[in-house]
């Protein structure tokens, strides 16, 4: 049997095999953020047969204001968890667990979608924000507590829903991106960007806010741009004693990704490129860690686990284009 096909468990949830179709925005939600048919009919696409191990739904945004663009998803408020139910039965029909992504867009968010400028960690300019003309407001304590309650209120709405467990983003330069990376944390608070225990507070006291609404054996997971592969940013070094301490806090589950260089390693192009960070993560903790970065070839994906450079695989555009990629690459490794 493949590695690849084996069976792994995240917190109290045994997962089939080692296969994750991770998050991957569609736009086919309404204006509003709310579930669609058509978003329905696709995640029923992906996860027919069951050849996923997991499957983590599109970021959504926790509020208003940290919505990231038009057609997002929406776990914002009560009224989306009917339609988040809706969605979560046409995965699960499919035998196959799934996780929610909740996610605020910070300095990302564009003015002409929230209706007002986006707020960061700092009043810092970053060329992956979007162009509104203006730097973001630096969030107040006041701010910051809002944030951690509506990523408290989007994990329980989840849960709700009926999602098998929950997934926190903190890549790809989005708003708890802007919080980690000394790019863009120019605080002198608490909060502060000169130092990694500042840098992580405010993703501790989310989780910690998260943990209280869900309880001890909910499966909590985040997604952490480990680096950001820029002079001046996110190390591999501070992302190792960040993974430390969201196992000691109570994260089960540890999906690696690029911080401000987003979903793309610019300094590799081959085949689980984001690996060099997983392998050094791995080392030190004993949760599990998925690696996702251009994988498209099972075979790799396998070697990939054998050479312990991850715990899970995350496949993302190649089942993006191929709905079967999923069962090709079993009865591939079946051979």
């Amino acid at each position: 049997m493949s590695l690849l096909g084996s069976s792994i468990k995240v917190g109290n949830l045994e997962l089939p095999n080692r296969l994750v179709m991770p998050p991957i925005a569609t736009s086919k939600s309404q204006e509003d953020g709310e579930v669609t048919e058509a978003l329905c009919e696709y995640y029923a696409e992906k996860s027919a047969g069951g050849h996923l191990g997991l499957l983590i739904t599109e970021h959504s945004y926790i509020c208003q204001e940290g919505k990231a663009n038009k057609g997002q998803l929406s776990i914002s408020k009560d009224s989306d968890v009917a339609g988040l139910t809706k969605l979560v039965k046409a995965i699960h029909q499919n035998k196959t667990l799934t996780f929610a992504q909740i996610n605020h867009a910070g300095a990302r968010a564009k003015q002409e979608i929230i209706g007002c400028l986006p707020k960061s960690a700092s009043a810092a300019e970053h060329p992956k924000f979007a162009k509104n003309g203006a730097l973001p407001i630096e969030m107040t304590q006041e701010d910051i507590q809002k944030v951690i309650a509506d990523f408290a209120a989007a994990a329980l709405r989840a849960k709700k829903a009926g999602f098998d467990g929950v997934e926190i983003h903190s890549a790809h330069a989005y708003l708890l991106t802007q919080f980690y990376s000394p790019l863009t944390n120019k605080r002198i608070d608490q909060y502060n960007g000169q130092t990694i225990e500042g840098r992580i507070r405010l993703h501790l006291e989310i989780i910690e806010a998260v943990r209280e609404v869900v309880g001890a054996d909910y499966p909590v997971a985040i997604r952490l741009g480990a680096s950001d592969h820029t002079e001046g940013g996110t190390t591999i070094e501070d992302s190792i004693i960040a993974a430390q301490v969201f196992e000691k806090a109570g994260i089960d589950l540890l999906d690696i990704s690029g911080g401000f260089s987003s979903y793309i390693n610019p300094y590799s192009k081959e085949q689980g490129y984001f690996s060099d960070l997983t392998e050094a993560i791995k080392q030190n903790v004993e949760i599990p860690v998925i690696l996702t970065g251009g994988i498209v070839d099972a075979s790799v994906a396998e070697k990939l686990l054998r050479e312990e450079k991850a715990d899970m695989i995350g496949v993302g555009r190649a089942i993006f284009k191929d709905s079967n990629w999923a069962k090709q690459a079993f009865l591939e490794l079946e051979k």
